[in-house]
């Protein structure tokens, strides 16, 4: 039987976590470890200092769960190395409440933090994210409500049991629209384009109020901004974390040392 970890960064308390769950339970065993507290937009980022404290707990509906003081990507490495006996079969992050679209997201979103952490370790990974057009309480988002998207995650998460990652993929980034036709899906690309101007003046600095699609600059046909803003169907963009390394185009640098700095050793 499948194991299936998931984790968030709403905190251990989100709808979205609750609905994602309902869905994955009959698929495998499902063991939950979340952020207590909401860490959104927190990335990766690891607790350094202080310490993290893992509590049992149980979901609205007394399902067993593990709430953790950290972030998303601590509740990913305790889960492999502490609570789990052996690494988990995938790993679903979500339901996110809002966006996570363009490369942006993939570096600061707490939810693709889990993923990538996950990806790095060999776990194939999802992450689910509802496309919230306007900035709402998250104690207002129902379990009715983002039904159909867990049921996405569900289906995008059997496939990946059944037949494994597709080639040169790591990480699996579903974006659903609000209120979408969940038949609608497209494969897309991650945009390039950096965030708009996002914090709002308040009376001692600014503040990020929230994630909202009006603060994704339009982009081109086929990415993920432009297939959730302009044509309001599901993307799935498939994301690889290999960086290229051009070695060829530091050769001058290396050079300009070996010139100008005769008391310093390069390898060759």
């Amino acid at each position: 039987m499948p194991t299936i970890l998931l984790i968030n960064d709403d905190g251990i308390r989100s709808a979205g976590l609750l609905a994602l769950k309902n869905q994955m339970e009959s698929l495998g065993k499902v063991t939950i470890v979340a952020p207590r507290d909401e860490k959104s937009g927190i990335g990766k980022a690891l607790t350094a200092s202080g310490r993290v404290k893992v509590t049992e707990t149980r979901l609205e509906d007394g399902f067993g769960a593990y709430a953790v003081t950290g972030t998303p990507a601590d509740a990913f490495l305790l889960a492999l190395n502490k609570i789990l006996k052996r690494p988990p079969d995938l790993l679903v992050a979500g339901i996110n409440l809002g966006p996570n679209l363009g490369v942006e997201d993939l570096l600061n979103s707490g939810t693709l933090g889990a993923a990538l952490e996950a990806a790095l370790h060999g776990v194939p990974a999802i992450a689910i994210s509802y496309c919230m057009r306007e900035v709402r309480g998250k104690e207002e988002v129902t379990l009715e409500e983002l039904e159909p998207t867990a049921l996405l995650a569900r289906r995008v998460a059997e496939y990946v049991l059944e037949r494994g990652m597709p080639p040169e993929v790591d990480i699996i980034s579903i974006n659903v629209p609000e209120k979408a036709d969940t038949r609608r899906v497209k494969v897309t690309r991650l945009s390039y384009k950096g965030y708009g101007d996002i914090h709002k003046k308040q009376r001692n600095g600014y503040s990020i109020m929230g994630w909202t699609l009006a603060g994704y600059p339009d982009d081109a046909p086929g990415t993920d901004v432009y297939t959730i803003k302009k044509e309001n169907c599901v993307s799935l963009t498939p994301i690889k974390i290999r960086f290229y390394h051009n070695k060829r185009t530091l050769e001058g640098i290396k050079t300009h040392i070996l010139l100008n700095l005769n008391d310093v050793s390069v390898c060759i």
